[in-house]
């Protein structure tokens, strides 16, 4: 019965709606999204927050390990999408939750790097000035307190990596007093709303934090060891204790990576190599699982928790869109055919991790249904 219902669940919410007719212009697909609803909550002891901060996670599992392991039973799909809460005060909350469907292994071992490494020449691009860092979809990007990026995706939430604030095993140092900074210029003495006279000179400047009410960790990276999925479950949901009140980018089911523009996909974040700027960078997705995407999008420690996006064609408001379809993770090594190679990871949506996400924002499944 229970495998029964897992191979029910799977192909009912991971299969993607193709486009009903070729179009010239690269559309937002349509998926059936599951309902992924609260079932229990419980407390939890206060946890300790003896955790040291990680800027990236490394793994040795590759897209041929993702893809040989066997697809979790329904109640481990349940457990994995069950989430702890984490709440300003320090308490702590366990929810298990029910999944519905509406009509409508085996790692290769590699070498491990503590430090990111650029792919030949580096392609990244560090954005200056207000006319850009304070516009979309640059605005979006928002640095935290632990080091790492997130994304904002609703008038008060943040989306970025788990182990930004969990190592897996524990919170991180500061996760209780977490913050969420903006960028914002610098106003020297005496010269707010004056002409800047070397214009050519780049703007300065600063953060504004905003404290963080509670986060969103999933059970699935919350285990013995954070690498016993590899990043599959490596997201988080942070809510902020009051309105950013700047414009948001939505979340989107992950296409086929086939199906994205050119193949490719777009993230910003704050590189540590590059104190104080956000790096924008895209390059093109190299495989996939159905939980991953594998790139080699330049990047150091302190992207990781951006959001990555791609922008196609919403048919049903006949307009461009951006929505963010993936986390960036990190860095693992693969053994192609004998020979080690490294991507650059970033943790897909799929419908129910959409589900699940759209739920802890909006707090009612009838407003999920569409991803």
């Amino acid at each position: 019965m229970a495998g029964l219902s897992t191979l029910i669940l799977l192909l009912c919410a991971a299969k993607d709606v193709m486009p009903s007719s070729p179009h010239w212009k690269p559309t937002w697909p349509s998926y059936r999204v599951p309902v992924i609803l609260p079932q229990s909550t419980l407390s939890l002891d206060k946890p300790q927050f003896d955790a040291e901060a990680r800027l990236e996670v490394v793994s040795p599992c590759g897209p041929a390990c993702h893809k040989s392991s066997p697809l979790p039973t329904y109640e481990e799909v349940k457990n994995y999408l069950s989430y702890e809460t984490l709440y300003a005060n320090g308490s702590l909350t366990e929810t298990e939750v029910g999944i519905y469907i509406l009509s409508s292994g085996d790692g290769s071992r590699g070498k491990s790097r503590t430090k990111r490494q650029i792919y030949g020449y580096d392609s990244r691009f560090s954005i200056f000035g207000k006319d850009f860092l304070l516009n979309y979809p640059f605005s979006t990007s928002v640095k935290l307190s632990t080091g790492c990026t997130g994304t904002l995706v609703a008038e008060k939430h943040v989306l970025t990596a788990a182990h930004c604030i969990h190592d897996g095993k524990s919170y991180v140092k500061g996760a209780q007093k977490l913050r969420v900074g903006f960028l914002k210029p610098k106003v020297k003495d005496g010269s707010k709303g004056s002409n800047i006279t070397n214009s050519a000179m780049p703007e300065k400047m600063k953060f504004q934090w905003i404290r963080v009410k509670r986060t969103h960790v999933p059970k699935g990276w919350i285990k013995g060891n954070a690498n016993d999925i590899g990043m599959d479950y490596d997201y988080a949901l942070l809510e902020l204790k009051k309105p950013h009140k700047r414009k948001f980018m939505k979340i989107g089911v992950s296409p086929p990576a086939r199906h994205l523009p050119g193949g490719r996909i777009h993230f910003s974040g704050y590189d540590n190599d590059r104190p104080g700027n956000l790096v924008y960078r895209f390059c093109d997705v190299k495989d996939e699982t159905y939980d991953l995407l594998y790139q080699q999008c330049d990047a150091q420690p302190g992207a990781s928790g951006s959001g990555v996006y791609v922008r196609m064609w919403k048919r049903q408001n006949h307009k461009w869109e951006r929505k963010i379809i993936g986390i960036f993770s990190g860095h693992q090594w693969v053994d192609m055919n004998g020979t080690p190679q490294d991507f650059n990871v970033a943790v897909r949506i799929t419908p129910l991790k959409y589900a699940q996400i759209c739920y802890w924002i909006k707090g009612n499944y009838l407003d999920c249904r569409e991803g």
